[in-house]
């Protein structure tokens, strides 16, 4: 039998095959109880274009707690906005297992509102 996190890390295995069969960038999301990570990764995988987490300084200063949806918002808005500083528009949205629920939807709406495509 799997594990919670077996289970969650095959689901994001498989989600990662196709959108590297695509070529894509990928906007990858990660979460824990108190934050959450965000960042744009190139097609082949090897290079992360830009990051935003509810760990920098900045963010912390601006809210008390990273584990909420208030911040994942946060978080979405400034991963579009460095992402689009560094020229890229469309990306695959990489939920790494987690299901498109709750801060996980908060982070891809605030993106796409920011204006990234997915």
């Amino acid at each position: 039998m799997l594990t919670k996190k077996e289970q969650r890390l095959r689901r994001a295995r498989q989600t990662r095959i196709r959108i590297a069969q695509q070529g894509a960038v990928r906007l990858t999301v990660n979460r824990t109880n108190l934050h959450i990570y965000a960042s744009v990764i190139s097609g082949d995988g090897s290079k992360v274009l830009a990051s935003a987490s509810t760990v920098e300084a900045e963010v912390r200063a601006q809210l008390g707690n990273g584990g909420n949806k208030a911040a994942a918002e946060l978080i979405g808005k400034r991963i579009a906005e460095k992402a689009k500083a560094a020229g890229i528009e469309k990306v695959a949205f990489d939920r790494s297992g987690f299901a498109y629920h709750g801060r996980i939807a908060a982070v891809a709406t605030a993106a796409r509102a920011a204006g990234l495509e997915f």
